[in-house]
Formats: C-alpha cells, sequence, structure tokens
C-alpha cells in the first residue's frame, strides 16, 4: 500500500503587500512493499454495470454483510507482486482485483511504478499467473495489467464498478487487500471524507526509496488527484490497489494511500473513486496511456487572512500565485 504522512509545517508568511499566513502540508507516500516509500482506501430497481463485455446487475435494494460480501468478492481481488524489485523483506507488493473477462486487472501505478513490467499476480487460491503492464498513469495513480497466460475463465469474475458521486460521508465501506502481505484481508468502516485531493509523483529509483516533499507556495506539485476519498477502514502497506467496496458489492474507491507518521494504520485512508476508475482505465487499455486536462495555475483558496489583507469583503475564491509558460490560462490571458 502506500502511506501517506502528512505533517503540518510552520505557517508561511508570504512578504510584501500581502502578509498572508499561509498552511503547508508535507506529503509523503509508502509505497505498496515492505521496504521502499513513495511520497506521494427504497425501491427495488436494478443497476446494470459493463466491464467492456461483462454486465452484472445488481439490485439497488441488495445490503449485504461483511461475510456474504468478503464471500461475494473474494475470488476477484488479487496480490500483485513484482519479482524485479527483490530486496531484503521480499519483493514489492500490493493488490489489485479483477476488471473484465479478457484477464485486465486494476491496481495503483506506485505498485508497479520502477519496475520491469512482469509481474505475478495470484488469486486467493494460491494460483500465480504472469501479467504484464498493459498501461499506467501517474496523475491519476492507475494501472492495468493483463494476465499473459490462459486462465479458466471462472477464475476472472469482474467487480462492477459503483458511481462514486452518490457516497456519502458516513456510508458504510469495505476494504480488501493483502496488507503486508496478509492476502485476502477485510477491514471495515465508513466514508470518512469527500473532495480531498492527493499529490502524484513516480519514482525515478526503485533502489532508493523516493520522496515528495510537497514544497512551500507558491511551487507545489504540478498536479494533484482530485475527489479523493477518505476512510477510515485499515489500509495499511500492501493493500494498495485493492478495492474499496460499498455494501452492494460494488467498487467505489481503490485503496491508494492512508495518512500516518508511522507508516501504518492511523484512522485516516485515501482511496481514488470509482469515476476516475471509469474514466482513466478504458484509455490505459486502448493506448496505454491518459491524457489529462489542465489549467496550468498555481494557487490557493482565499482564507480570511488573505482576504483581510487583500481589502476584499469576503473570504472566498482563489489566489493565482504561479501560472504555467504557455499554458492553457496563460493562452488565455490569466
Amino acid at each position: 500500500m502506500v502511506t501517506v504522512s502528512i505533517r503540518k509545517t510552520n505557517r508561511l508568511i508570504i512578504s510584501s503587500a500581502l502578509s498572508i499566513v499561509l498552511l503547508t502540508i508535507t506529503l509523503s507516500i509508502m509505497l505498496s512493499s515492505n521496504h521502499q516509500h513513495f511520497l506521494l482506501n427504497s425501491s427495488a430497481q436494478a443497476q446494470t454495470f459493463e466491464n467492456n463485455t461483462d454486465s452484472v446487475i445488481i439490485p439497488n435494494n441488495i445490503r449485504l454483510n461483511l461475510s456474504e460480501l468478503f464471500t461475494r468478492v473474494e475470488s476477484s481481488v488479487l496480490q500483485v507482486t513484482d519479482p524485479s524489485t527483490l530486496g531484503l523483506l521480499g519483493p514489492r507488493l500490493g493488490s489489485g482485483f479483477v476488471y473484465d473477462k479478457e484477464g485486465h486487472i486494476i491496481t495503483n501505478n506506485h505498485v508497479i511504478a520502477g519496475g520491469s513490467g512482469d509481474l505475478d499476480i495470484t488469486f486467493l487460491d494460491g494460483t500465480v499467473y504472469d501479467a504484464r503492464l498493459v498501461g499506467s498513469d501517474p496523475y491519476a495513480d492507475l494501472a492495468v495489467l493483463k494476465v499473459e497466460e490462459d486462465v479458466p475463465k471462472d477464475k476472472l469474475v469482474p467487480l462492477p464498478l459503483g458511481n462514486s458521486s452518490t457516497l456519502k460521508i458516513g456510508q458504510p465501506v469495505a476494504a480488501i487487500g493483502s496488507p503486508f502481505g496478509l492476502s485476502g484481508s477485510i477491514t471495515e468502516g465508513i466514508i470518512s471524507g469527500l473532495g480531498r485531493s492527493l499529490p502524484s509523483s513516480v519514482p525515478q529509483d526503485p533502489t532508493i526509496p523516493p520522496q515528495l516533499d510537497v514544497p512551500s507556495l507558491p511551487a507545489p506539485p504540478a498536479f494533484s488527484i482530485p475527489d479523493i476519498i477518505q476512510t477510515d477502514a485499515a489500509i495499511n502497506p500492501g493493500n494498495s490497489g485493492g478495492p474499496l467496496l460499498n455494501m452492494r458489492g460494488e467498487v467505489v474507491g481503490i485503496n491508494t494511500a492512508i495518512f500516518s507518521n508511522t507508516g501504518s494504520y492511523s484512522g485516516v485512508g485515501f482511496a481514488i473513486p470509482s469515476n476516475m476508475i471509469k474514466k482513466v482505465v478504458p484509455s490505459l487499455i486502448t493506448t496505454g496511456s491518459y491524457t489529462h486536462p489542465y489549467i496550468g495555475i498555481t494557487g490557493l483558496d482565499i482564507t480570511p487572512e488573505i482576504a483581510e489583507a487583500m481589502g476584499l469583503q469576503e473570504a472566498r475564491g482563489f489566489l493565482v500565485t504561479d501560472v504555467t509558460a504557455e499554458g492553457p490560462a496563460a493562452i488565455a490571458g490569466v
């Protein structure tokens, strides 16, 4: 799994005509390995879900208990290992889940980044198959693998993707994956928050534990992953890439990071929303990459301190502190 270590730093003062107090956050993400860190989870109407060629119909009134939920999805959640990253504590490992009957597996980009692209996937029954990297997107922290060997079709059971835009704070969820290599582990919790964001990055040298410190404004990371789901379901190293499920057995997110000063569970986890998966994964399968739209500005929300310093009546809006040269915003005259 990924661990995000977030610590609040001292408030910085931007000097000039404006004296404002800014809060900076330092984020670090532990790779889904035991030894590497990466800086950087009513009516009975029916709903139809499609993963390329297969459809799963789940009545809207279904509510499973945890045992039923695990039984329904256990054969679809896998352990992902990268033999090329073998170290003192074993290979880098993470989790993943079956996306379609064609053998595509979804996991996090940081689980496979820096490796050879040749991976092993292990089903809960212990069977191991070779898989290759099809495509990845560091800016959404998503990757798609494909099983290289002939896998019995009854072993490839796709998980349905839910609609993450309908999630409510307080809604129960469950995380399934391989924390610390303990495959087939389930933890429960609730949606603790919505609309969070995480910085995206890719490790450059797999032999060195990469780190990404979010620097003081006005130079934050180039891109952040938006609409992140916050949950208190226990997520630990090895959980990355595993599904975050609602009580109907639908994937509402992919577990990605935790807020921690120790590298282990501290009650706050993060998951990439399923609607991001729906948007990015088809492109990764067909082209190997995904092109993100962007504005090309850096800034921060207006705080009461900033509003007072600027003589604004209300603390609302966005303060642009930098513009990417030749980016869309610069071309538009921002």
